[in-house]
């Protein structure tokens, strides 16, 4: 819910391609629109990324639906297919995802990102972490 407010703000207060910053030289919030994956691979591959999203999708149920799962486990699982299914939304409502998150690190632009980035690499490293020290 929080990806799908802040994509429905910022779309509705920014200009498409305008930078606002919030802390000079670090963080702004810059409103684009994404036609591919991370980092804009598979750029202008919209049916591609919506089938890949589909089968990914599908995988992760299949795979934890009889599994008993820790608190920890459905915490990052929920992140991750919440982080999903909020990309996926915003492929098949509007044809490419709404992106605004723009850090400079280091002098480095990173590729400007979203909540639902955000809640995928996250609930990943936590999946990662947990059967890391599962075993």
């Amino acid at each position: 819910m929080v990806d799908l407010i802040s994509k429905q703000v910022i779309s509705h207060v920014l200009e498409l391609n305008k930078s606002v910053p919030i802390i000079n030289n670090f963080f702004y919030l810059t409103y684009t629109r994404n036609n591919g994956a991370a980092w804009s691979i598979l750029q202008d591959k919209r049916i591609t990324l919506l089938i890949l999203t589909v089968i990914v999708l599908y995988v992760i149920h299949k795979n934890i639906k009889n599994e008993y799962l820790s608190n920890i486990e459905h915490l990052s699982y929920g992140m991750l297919l919440g982080g999903i299914i909020g990309n996926f939304f915003d492929r098949l409502t509007y044809g490419s995802v709404i992106d605004f998150l723009d850090f400079y690190i280091f002098g480095y632009n990173y590729p400007i990102f979203n909540f639902a980035d955000c809640f995928i690499v996250v609930g990943i490293i936590l999946i990662i972490i947990y059967n890391f020290r599962k075993d």
